[in-house]
């Protein structure tokens, strides 16, 4: 992670405008457990292109492994909304397990509460 992140930062600094590098940046500072340098640079990214599902998906998992999980929600809603969901796999390979399994539980509870939901209003 930190030769990815000295690579990464080197594109930023030639390409200021680059958004891959900068996503690039944030995965290997959270590799690295530097969590908020990481948030910051994906709302960066994000002020820049607010629709963008790879960075809102990353931002998701950095507020719920914070345990904010209203703004988390809130940007997976976002993910969904954009209907550019493709990116959500490839990222899983990125998070560290404890925190795939932090995704994948949240929305798996959260999926099942609406169903829930759902069924109730109908019901």
């Amino acid at each position: 992670a930190p030769g990815v992140y000295q690579l990464a930062s080197l594109l930023v600094e030639l390409d200021a405008s680059d958004e891959a590098s900068r996503i690039l940046c944030a995965d290997a500072l959270y590799q690295m457990g530097c969590v908020e340098e990481a948030h910051k640079l994906l709302l960066l990214a994000l002020s820049k292109n607010p629709q963008r599902s790879p960075i809102l998906a990353r931002l998701a998992l950095l507020q719920l492994k914070k345990g904010f999980l209203y703004d988390g929600n809130q940007l997976l809603k976002k993910v969904i909304k954009t209907g550019d969901t493709s990116c959500l796999l490839p990222i899983m390979d990125i998070f560290k397990d404890e925190d795939r399994k932090l995704m994948q539980t949240h929305c798996h509870f959260r999926a099942l509460s609406l169903l829930t939901n759902k069924q109730e209003d109908a019901g």
